[in-house]
């Protein structure tokens, strides 16, 4: 062992420049858990990376996805997931933020059922966004998490019963450029989830709970099978049971939603359910057949009434029921409208709207961006699902075909419609650089998702000079024309905010090259970490 320390301990260094180093987190146990996981793992994590790539490029030749023929005996056969722990089987409604402290404690105190702490879409993973983050997990499992406010000075600290907490990590393409293992950026998927895990673990075993994950982004069943594999060494590293780590997979890739039931298979062990994670769902259609004959509509035009995105819905039910697990619904991303009643109102009936159709159609739960709507949707759950869950409800005589996960959503390409969409992800790319990734934007909590919509149908819009409804075809003359007439509204709603001017130069560069270059840039966030300190 003290051969293996000394190895391990020269394997893991800091970047330079980095100057906080993080002692009570990033200690010598720590050091020796995640350089072995790292050096074990991340060959593999690489490989599935460049798979994506080589699945990109039959894409672009016209293929498109289909069920896979190699795992037909595990969609038909009679089989199920592990049980689901007891603080997992209610999750009708499921509050997600991002990792600062602040937002934690009110997203814990909120009534919900489950807290979604969010190192990734919702978090601008600055180092000390990521590390802090850290340390207000740790605090919240030991129940030791409290907030003074710097100006108003209203103390905030956890009430007796709080949501069961769930943390996401980043997503397998993403790493973390200030900690290197043998020269060599760490995976920021492994580094949040081995950072969480070493620390909270037994804690949270002792207080009746476990360690709960959302997994982001997966596109292949193999990518559900590695993040398993990781699960396994982890707790046997510790001492902990197998099958005591429990995840949800987000479905928020086209190609993971002809995989579902071979994903549930892979995590069957760790399997709490699968969410519909619609944004990063539009995103990924958009992103995965740029280069083939689909065009979308404006991005007000694609709602889970679209064929698409019902099918997708639908599947992701009956597929986690015949499954004994959860079917989660998306993100109601409204968020309480100040000092306009009427707009409040109509913000409070789309939620309405949008989680009565879930229930109905099955889904055991659901998610919201704001602690003012977790009882709106806790009415309408409470109203038609008085069980804990709707696991039992199964889609018997549903049939869903290749042919309907892929349909094109029908529309308009409109100057609205591009204008939003430059408006909007320049916007948050402001905040993100500012390290803000849950923006509240026009009523609405955006995180990085909005932003890849935005570019990406932009990008494809432009490529393809599709013809908008006046008639005009979007080229680049067009493009920087609407540019530049919304970029003084932009520069208004940023000096009314008192947020982000000092980056609106470095935001604009950037959404000009992810929207106008030639290659399309497979995440935005990839792009613009670099930028980050």
């Amino acid at each position: 062992m003290e051969k293996l320390l000394t190895k391990t301990a020269e394997s893991f260094a800091f970047s330079k420049g980095v100057k906080a180093h993080y002692p009570d987190l990033l200690d010598e146990n720590f050091k020796e858990f995640f350089t072995t996981l790292h050096q074990k793992f991340n060959p593999q994590r690489l490989h599935l990376l460049q798979r994506r790539e080589a699945m990109q490029r039959e894409f672009d030749q016209g293929e498109l996805p289909q069920f896979p023929i190699e795992t037909r005996d595990i969609r038909e056969g009679a089989w199920a997931a592990a049980p689901i722990p007891e603080d997992l089987q209610d999750r009708r409604v499921e509050i997600t933020g991002p990792v600062d402290r602040k937002m934690m404690i009110n997203a814990l105190n909120s009534g919900a059922n489950c807290f979604m702490a969010d190192l990734e879409d919702s978090t601008s993973p600055t180092w000390s966004n990521v590390m802090e983050g850290q340390r207000n997990l740790r605090d919240a499992v030991l129940k030791t998490i409290s907030f003074t406010h710097p100006v108003t000075g209203k103390h905030y600290t956890l009430k007796e019963q709080t949501a069961t907490l769930i943390v996401r990590p980043r997503g397998w393409h993403l790493y973390e450029k200030n900690i290197l293992i043998d020269g060599v950026m760490a995976s920021a998927s492994l580094f949040d989830f081995a950072l969480f895990f070493y620390h909270n673990a037994k804690a949270l075993l002792e207080r009746g709970s476990a360690p709960y994950f959302y997994l982001p982004k997966l596109e292949h069943y193999l990518e559900a099978r590695l993040w398993n594999e990781v699960f396994v060494f982890a707790q046997e590293y510790l001492g902990i049971s197998v099958g005591t780590i429990k995840a949800t997979v987000l479905i928020e890739t086209i190609t993971a939603s002809f995989q579902l039931d071979e994903i549930i298979y892979e995590l069957r062990d760790h399997m709490a359910g699968l969410n519909c994670g619609r944004w990063d769902y539009i995103f990924s259609y958009i992103k995965k057949f740029r280069m083939q004959n689909l065009v979308t509509p404006n991005r007000a035009q694609i709602t889970m009434q679209s064929p698409f995105m019902n099918a997708y819905s639908l599947r992701v039910i009956q597929v986690c029921h015949n499954r004994g697990v959860h079917a989660i619904g998306g993100m109601a991303a409204q968020i309480p409208v100040k000092d306009n009643e009427e707009a409040n109102r109509d913000a409070y009936e789309k939620v309405r709207k949008d989680k009565e159709r879930e229930v109905r159609n099955g889904h055991d739960g659901t998610w919201v961006a704001h602690p003012g709507l977790v009882g709106v949707a806790r009415e309408i759950f409470d109203a038609h699902m008085p069980e804990a869950n709707q696991i039992g409800r199964k889609l018997k005589d549903l049939q869903i075909s290749e042919e309907q996960l892929l349909e094109l959503p029908k529309g308009e390409i409109t100057e609205a419609g591009v204008r939003l969409n430059i408006h909007i992800g320049v916007l948050y790319l402001v905040y993100w650089l500012e390290g803000n990734g849950a923006a509240a934007l026009y009523n609405l909590m955006e995180d990085a998702a909005t932003a890849e919509i935005c570019r990406a149908q932009l990008w494809q819009w432009y490529h393809k000079k599709v013809q908008l409804t006046d008639g005009r075809i979007f080229n680049e003359a067009l493009y920087e024309d609407l540019f530049a007439k919304e970029l003084p509204k932009v520069q208004h709603y940023l000096a009314k905010s008192g947020v982000g001017l000092n980056s609106l130069d470095t935001a604009t560069e950037i959404f000009h090259d992810l929207v106008l270059c030639s290659g399309f840039e497979e995440f935005l966030t990839l792009k613009v970490y670099r930028y980050l300190e």
